[in-house]
């Protein structure tokens, strides 16, 4: 199995050095690069944006594009975290701990260059996971029915909603609300229209690009719109991004550590990137000698987090491509993707398009390495974009927005879909409730009923098929767990706060 891996890998890289296809690679990673240090953007944000380009392309530059603007934005999300205090994507406020204070001591640069080390190791050893382990998921996958499909799907719609920031009834809710828009337009069984209320636009359903662009870029453009001009200046060259071989030592054993947790995770479905670096950044906070020195610009606390965040990134890739299973809200939209140009994603696209999986995997390793010659030189540019104001930023973001929409379909419909989602999805944040479950349970909600039928039809309408077969048993015991975990949370911590009521 190791020898088909390998030689099917070096296909990969033949697939993957193609000229258009590597000048798309390069793209994606600058266009990503630039997106991450954005404040208020992400790649939820430029892969919602840039998705109707992908249209008019073929299938595999298509989903290498998309594919380098996920992990390139995760290089440049932590430029203005160490620099400037910004998260500007959420898996980097927890660089902002110890970057920034890093910063204020001269150190900045230093943070940076040990990122992108811990961020190049970390994405190396998730890609290799990726290359063994993919094939033998496959095996495993190929035993999966109706059943067992829907039971782990439903398992990513739970996890996904109750680990999601903020309440975890808020998380669920919204995934059951993405469910709802997936099943707009015809049923594909009976043909009978659902929810579209007399609108025959809707016979189609609700549109991905519009879901996507408007609650993750006119979200986000609304909840910003009266940011202020960022204020500091941070001045980095490329001398100062070399660490000295005593950072590189106190680094090693937090970048392998972040490593192996962000792997670990990488294939949990619904453990986004976020989750992923609190917890290596309090692992590595609980293991050191010198706990005192975290949040005050402790090198550690500045590898670990990153290294976690790119090897989960990698990662997350198994279960989305190998059993059309999407880890978080990014990989949903890239599972869409790869749905807009009729892939199904699952247990048989590395044997019915081994070009697109093994040549995604390839140009993860050639990506990696050109953000790296990018980042090095181009350090100042993105220290200066940073600087712009964000009164002539979003209107501009806006705009593009507008007109890649309308160019999907030619059609205004759905550009006014993008302005009810983006204000839908202001007032769903403005009221604490996370917008991301929307998106798995518009990509998995439709997934969950097909499923859900067919084990059904199978059965003649039995539901104790469900747990009658061992895989499908014990993921609808794991779902049952989780709820069960996040119960007895909630009940403990309402029991905690009466107990410090006043009486």
């Amino acid at each position: 199995m190791i020898e088909q891996s390998l030689h099917a890998l070096w296909q990969g890289f033949g697939v993957a050095v193609e000229p258009h296809n590597l000048l798309w690679v390069l793209f994606g990673v600058f266009v990503g690069n630039l997106i991450g240090v954005l404040p208020g953007m992400g790649p939820l944000s430029a892969i919602s944006i840039l998705l109707p380009l992908t249209y008019a392309m073929a299938p595999v530059p298509a989903i290498l594009m998309l594919a380098g603007i996920f992990y390139g934005s995760q290089y440049g999300g932590a430029i203005g975290a160490i620099l400037l205090n910004l998260p500007c994507h959420p898996p980097h406020a927890v660089t902002c701990l110890d970057g920034y204070p890093l910063t204020l001591k001269g150190k900045g640069g230093t943070a940076l260059g040990v990122t992108m080390i811990a961020s190049f190791f970390a994405a190396s050893v998730g890609i290799i996971v990726m290359i063994f382990a993919s094939p033998l998921l496959v095996q495993i996958a190929f035993k999966f029915g109706p059943a067992e499909l829907f039971s782990i799907m439903l398992l990513g719609l739970i996890a996904g909603g109750t680990m999601s920031s903020g309440s975890p009834v808020k998380g669920v809710a919204m995934a059951v609300v993405g469910m709802l828009l997936g099943v707009v337009g015809t049923d594909p069984n009976t043909g009978v229209s659902r929810f579209t209320y007399g609108m025959t636009t809707l016979a189609d359903g609700v549109q991905l690009v519009a879901l996507a662009l408007g609650l993750f870029g006119v979200t986000e453009f609304l909840r910003n719109v009266n940011r202020l001009k960022v204020s500091g200046n941070a001045s980095i060259g490329v001398r100062d991004m070399l660490p000295t071989r005593a950072e590189l030592k106190r680094a090693f054993w937090p970048i392998v550590r972040g490593t192996s947790i962000g792997t670990l995770f990488g294939a949990m479905p619904g453990t986004g990137p976020t989750i992923t670096t609190f917890i290596a950044y309090a692992f590595e906070k609980r293991i050191s000698k010198n706990p005192e020195l975290f949040g005050h610009g402790e090198i550690a606390g500045v590898a670990a987090p990153e290294a976690s965040s790119h090897s989960k990134t990698q990662v997350d890739f198994i279960p989305t491509m190998s059993l059309g299973i999407p880890g978080d809200p990014v990989m949903a939209l890239l599972l869409g993707a790869l749905l807009i140009h009729g892939i199904q994603p699952g247990p048989a696209l590395i044997t019915q398009h081994a070009d697109i999986f093994w040549g995604l995997i390839a140009s993860f390793w050639i990506g990696n390495v050109l953000l790296v010659l990018l980042n090095v030189p181009l350090i100042g540019l993105w220290v200066k974009v940073l600087q712009v104001p964000y009164r002539y930023l979003y209107p501009a973001a806006l705009f593009f927005i507008a007109v890649g929409v309308y160019s999907t379909n030619n059609s205004l419909f759905e550009v006014g879909e993008v302005l009810v989602f983006g204000v839908i999805g202001a007032v769903f944040v403005a009221l604490k409730f996370p917008v991301a479950p929307i998106l798995l349970g518009y990509v998995l909600g439709p997934l969950v009923e097909e499923n859900f039928r067919r084990a059904m039809f199978l059965s003649q309408g039995d539901p104790i098929v469900l747990v009658q077969h061992p895989i499908s048993a014990a993921f609808i015991g794991v779902s049952v767990l989780v709820v069960g975990v996040q119960i007895y949370v909630a009940l403990r911590g309402l029991k905690g706060s009466a107990a410090i009521s006043p009486t």
